[in-house]
């Protein structure tokens, strides 16, 4: 049975950059409703096909959002609660799925517990919330302990999964989530950071309070099998097409993304069994205008985006091509707010690139649950085959800035005509299962067999 997330356009918005909020959470800061600007933006999500929107933290913390101090509370810079409630209903009225960050591996250091271990010492009941507290040494921040952090960041203090207390306050923070925000599903931040046996029992409680709720684990590298599977987790998100996709446009070596594709989704593709979760930036890498050495490039990403395998998601902003660079060490401008976007030199054609794209694949079961088939690969063509049942789906990608004459290919299953789902239709006729094309400069084709 396919659930909804088969059927799903992501939206992925950073609410904290969106919504303007100030940089530092501090005990002058007032609760304003921020939140807000994202209705707004609710009738431009489904202009784009948007029917699940996936937001980076909205709890309470002191910085960024992945230094969590109230799993309970929706950061006051953003709003109250019941803001975010009134957020999370007019989305669902509107067919927008809801999914989180779930920043579980590590909180800030003024999480109630940890600031109780720096009031009574050793003599602090919460010793034990933590990974490796040790008395005997010292932290940067002159602590007369230390501890285990995510990787070196002292202000990221690493919480002891395997502590049954620990786990008790945040699966029933997940459970507040679900009966007051109707969450679909979580984003777990650093799943590879996260004990193998939490994430089973996560799986499970999400999965007993939800049927049908995602889970989706954050893995930059290593075998995506180790954390999705049938007791763990749906979905990983796809660093190694991420990478992929740009990198074989600015190579142009259409084999690196084709090598990834094969190992991942071909006959015997490692991940054919999971539906991956697929995008060309996000809220921690250089935007995709600003890594690509050709900006007519950029059409050609999106279309592979939207039709290889797995669930594409659009990070706020890329959808009218912004720039965004991560440099010395910040992420600061890869997170504007929706005034910094809308005050940009938009472009209109990515826009109505990406609408029409999601019109083709929701209306396409092919795109949504077929098989993955190489049919060309060259340096500066590819060719492959998204199949299921009856429905054959040819894609064609040329980053040439020149025209390809004649190029010819046989197609998998039979017919009699192509329709060009990308231009209006437009049909080209199969002689004897081959069809042979010219390819403008930049050329992107979506055939479908008839």
């Amino acid at each position: 049975m396919k659930s909804w997330v088969h059927e799903s356009i992501f939206y992925h918005i950073y609410p904290l950059g969106f919504c303007e909020a100030p940089i530092l959470n501090n005990s002058e800061i007032q609760i304003v409703n921020r939140i807000e600007k994202i209705k707004q933006w609710i009738p431009h999500m489904k202009s784009l096909g948007i029917n699940a929107v996936y937001l980076g933290p909205v709890f309470e913390s002191n910085t960024h959002g992945y230094d969590t101090t109230d799993y309970y509370k929706i950061d006051k810079r953003l709003g109250s609660n019941e803001d975010f409630k009134n957020l999370c209903k007019l989305l669902h009225e509107n067919g927008i799925r809801i999914v989180l960050d779930g920043v579980f591996n590590h909180v800030g250091r003024n999480f109630f517990a940890f600031r109780d271990i720096i009031k009574n010492k050793q003599n602090s009941k919460y010793c034990n919330w933590f990974s490796n507290i040790n008395f005997s040494l010292e932290s940067p921040y002159k602590d007369n302990f230390s501890y285990d952090t995510w990787e070196g960041h002292y202000e990221l203090v690493k919480l002891n999964l395997k502590n049954p207390e620990v786990r008790e306050h945040l699966f029933k923070a997940i459970s507040y989530w679900i009966e007051t925000f109707n969450i679909d599903g979580l984003r777990l931040d650093a799943a590879n950071c996260l004990d193998i046996n939490f994430l089973k029992d996560l799986s499970f409680y999400c999965k007993s309070k939800k049927e049908d709720f995602w889970l989706m684990g954050e893995v930059i590298h290593g075998d995506y099998n180790i954390w999705a599977n049938e007791n763990m987790l749906d979905s990983i998100t796809n660093y190694e097409c991420y990478k992929g996709i740009y990198s074989s446009l600015n190579d142009k070596n259409y084999f690196e993304i084709n090598y990834s594709l094969n190992r991942q989704f071909g006959e015997h593709g490692i991940y054919k069994n999971l539906n991956l979760y697929n995008f060309i930036d996000n809220h921690d890498v250089t935007r995709i205008s600003s890594i690509l050495n050709n900006p007519n490039h950029i059409y050609l990403a999106y279309t592979m985006l939207f039709t290889m395998p797995g669930i594409p998601s659009i990070y706020y902003g890329s959808e009218y091509g912004i720039k965004g660079k991560k440099e010395k060490n910040s992420d600061l401008a890869l997170r504007p707010s929706l005034s910094e976007i809308t005050n940009e030199t938009l472009n209109e054609d990515i826009f109505n690139l990406i609408a029409q794209l999601s019109k083709i694949r929701t209306s396409s079961p092919s795109l949504k649950f077929g098989i993955y088939k190489e049919i060309v690969i060259k340096n500066e063509q590819i060719v492959f085959a998204r199949i299921h049942n009856k429905e054959t789906i040819l894609v064609v990608l040329n980053l040439s800035d020149k025209e390809i004459s004649s190029f010819k290919f046989n197609i998998p299953n039979y017919g009699t005509y192509l329709v060009d789902l990308l231009d209006n239709n437009k049909e080209y006729t199969l002689i004897n299962g081959t069809i042979t094309l010219n390819l403008e400069p930049y050329c992107k084709k979506i055939l479908k067999v008839c």
